[in-house]
């Protein structure tokens, strides 16, 4: 899957021209010898053509044409041959200026795009809990592609005759607390998998982790002291 990804990138910044000239050389050199880097690049360049539609033209200032030819016509004084040509390199700037900007248009497009189609959505998400303005008791990962949940405790220690205990809670799961088990070492991370829930339902739930009696709560729900934690995505 890495591969994948890693060519279609390749492919990405090839067709886009936002590779060094070396780099380029040695994309053009490797699509010789690998037929997958050559229809990835092919895909691309097929991906991104339609949008060449959308670039609007860039015209040259007013007049600048018909200025030219009049130099040009007139120019019959020493030192016009310099002039004219100064005109040229002035006109070849110009359109380089135009060519650039619906180039540069059309890069930042398929910039746009390339976020979108290879970069996956957020798929780790954490939740922190903690007691009022206390710094945080415990920290909370999941995985939603794997459901696999990490729970890490941060300044919580453990308590003399008691266990903690992790809930969780939400629309598709239930509309009381849901024992996920319980955390019977806090001196290191505890992890679970979390198969029987759907990742979207994951993602909308609330989780708490609770003081119980050993062996957790007699009653099959929290019976102690609650903290609760909503899940964001760790890249925010």
């Amino acid at each position: 899957m890495r591969d994948r990804e890693d060519i279609d990138l390749v492919a990405a910044d090839y067709v886009l021209g936002t590779l060094e000239p070396q780099e380029r050389v040695a994309v053009e050199a490797r699509r010789t010898r690998e037929p997958e880097l050559d229809a990835a690049i092919v895909a691309w360049e097929q991906r991104l053509a339609p949008m060449l539609d959308e670039v609007e033209p860039v015209a040259p200032p007013p007049g600048l044409f018909p200025a030219i030819q009049a130099a040009i016509d007139t120019a019959a004084t020493p030192g016009a041959v310099t002039e004219l040509a100064a005109l040229r390199r002035r006109l070849g700037r110009w359109r380089a200026a135009a060519l650039g900007a619906g180039a540069l248009a059309a890069c930042l497009t398929g910039v746009l795009l390339v976020r979108e189609v290879i970069l996956p959505p957020p798929q780790t998400f954490v939740a922190v809990f903690h007691d009022g303005d206390t710094q945080p008791r415990f920290l909370l990962s999941v995985d939603l592609e794997s459901r696999a949940l990490t729970i890490r405790p941060v300044t919580a220690e453990p308590v003399q005759d008691r266990t903690y205990q992790l809930w969780i809670v939400g629309e598709g799961i239930s509309s009381t607390p849901q024992s996920l088990g319980l955390l019977e070492d806090v001196s290191g991370p505890t992890r679970k998998r979390l198969k029987q829930y759907d990742p979207a339902v994951l993602r909308q739930a609330t989780f708490g982790i609770s003081l119980e009696p050993p062996g957790g709560s007699p009653t099959g729900q929290p019976t102690g002291p609650a903290l609760h934690g909503t899940l964001i995505p760790a890249d925010e």
